[in-house]
């Protein structure tokens, strides 16, 4: 897709911070799948360091055959349930003070993206060891994501807010929101997937050393991430900022302006609502979200004021 630059003329003094790659901490997986062709015989067993007398059976849901197992098998061995491992035994993980333990892991649905895995749907059973009792525990899996606050400061004097306009149909509507992306790969480069979505959902280029992380200034018992939706989604996000100072005209060319990979069914609109505005126009999470963490930051002097 053809894009352009904007012609930037950055006042963001503070720099964003150096992103750790996601650490891939070892799991001890012992696999072990009954020659049987019943669906209730297909598992596998794991076992976590923090309860290693314990091993956790992993099978496919009732009604999964033999034939498609292999998808289940994938999905062990896939990014998104090893990032919800990890995140179980982590420092602020359901696991790490063992008065809690994963008990069994279902595996009721798996979406692909091409040759990858792009959602996927498990139940755990996860128990508190004094009462016994479960805890609520469907998970839907899509893992690491991005959004990007745009401001685009006009010769006007208003500053604007760079949307995306799309159909959602889990929501049934088409939502006003935030340019944002998942992340493809393992690699943990949060700012390069912001750029690159920013690229294919508006058709600008920004440059990555011009990117402030706004989820950086939480507190690190967060993670620096943001759960959208942590009752029933493990996607924790980071949200960016992107400040430019512009002509009235290059506010013309964006606005309404048809984007959008279109093989992969994105039909998207961009809207550019003035700042002062944006709070009102939109349900969408993210943008709420990125104005408390930008107007937060502002206000303890973490980014500079207009």
């Amino acid at each position: 897709m053809s894009g352009f630059t904007l012609p930037a003329r950055l006042f963001l003094a503070y720099p964003s911070r150096a992103l750790h790659r996601l650490h891939h901490s070892k799991l001890m997986l012992y696999c072990k799948m009954s020659s049987s062709s019943s669906s209730s015989s297909l598992t596998h067993s794991i076992t976590l360091p923090s309860q290693p007398t314990e091993p956790v059976n992993v099978a496919a849901a009732a009604g999964v055959s033999a034939s498609d197992f292999r998808r289940v098998e994938n999905a062990i061995d896939s990014s998104l349930f090893k990032n919800w491992l990890r995140n179980l035994e982590s420092e602020t993980g359901i696991l790490a003070d063992g008065t809690m333990t994963l008990k069994e892991v279902i595996i009721q649905g798996v979406d692909m993206f091409g040759e990858r895995i792009g959602f996927l749907k498990f139940k755990a059973d996860i128990l508190d060891k004094e009462s016994g009792h479960k805890v609520p525990g469907i998970v839907f899996a899509r893992g690491p994501a991005v959004a990007v606050l745009i401001l685009l400061e006009s010769d006007d004097g208003e500053t604007y807010a760079v949307l995306t306009e799309q159909v959602r149909v889990p929501t049934g509507k088409v939502v006003l929101e935030l340019p944002a992306g998942m992340l493809d790969d393992d690699e943990g480069d949060f700012v390069g997937t912001a750029v690159r979505e920013v690229e294919e959902e508006i058709g600008i280029k920004l440059k990555k050393e011009d990117m402030v992380d706004l989820t950086a200034f939480l507190d690190p018992s967060t993670g620096h991430r943001i759960f959208p939706s942590p009752g029933g989604c493990d996607e924790e996000m980071s949200v960016f900022l992107y400040r430019l100072q512009v002509e009235q005209e290059t506010i013309k060319q964006l606005q309404g302006k048809e984007t959008g990979l279109r093989e992969h069914g994105e039909f998207i609109k961009v809207r550019l609502v003035p700042y002062r505005e944006l709070w009102r126009k939109t349900a969408d999470a993210k943008v709420l979200m990125s104005i408390g963490l930008y107007e937060m930051a502002q206000r303890v002097g973490l980014v500079p004021m207009h």
